[in-house]
């Protein structure tokens, strides 16, 4: 069973797996690695109460104790303060511990604990050439909205309500 931990997300390991995610992300992407671009979240964002940053601790290939993935909520600014919108970043893992469930485990752990900081609501955004990604926000509740957000990187927004 994996573990998650809370991390600053410019920590040594959030940073590693991050710098991780956006490198092969921009080496799959399909506009061409030159058109992804890379943003680097903002460790203030990911601390409680406004999110939390997570590191999925697991095994490396050689079976060894290792971090495999992260993923971390963040508090949106809306106009209805009453019900706050949190937004899923960068919710990834290494291939090796991909297709064991992980990703879903830890979508369901980031809306727990949006769900403890208030949230009313979840959103996120994808591009459609992660269509394992989309087809597990789908299945885990998550329904199409139109854009709420400029990332260029994005070809599908989703939102659900807690």
């Amino acid at each position: 069973m994996p573990a998650f931990r809370e991390a600053r997300a410019d920590d040594a390991a959030a940073a590693a797996l991050l710098t991780e995610y956006f490198a092969s992300r921009a080496e799959t992407f399909p506009a061409g690695p030159d058109a992804y671009r890379t943003v680097f979240p903002s460790a203030e964002e990911f601390e409680p109460p406004r999110g939390v940053f997570l590191v999925v601790e697991g095994e490396d290939l050689a079976g060894e104790a290792a971090d495999v993935g992260c993923g971390g909520i963040r508090r949106l600014s809306s106009e209805d303060e009453t019900a706050p919108r949190f937004e899923v970043k960068h919710l990834w893992l290494q291939p090796h511990v991909r297709r064991q469930g992980l990703g879903r485990l830890l979508l369901a752990e980031l809306e727990s604990r949006a769900r403890a900081f208030g949230a009313a609501e979840l959103v996120l955004d994808t591009n459609e050439s992660l269509a394992a990604a989309g087809g597990l926000y789908r299945s885990s509740g998550f329904e199409e909205i139109p854009p709420y957000n400029d990332n260029p990187n994005a070809t599908h927004w989703f939102a659900k309500r807690l």
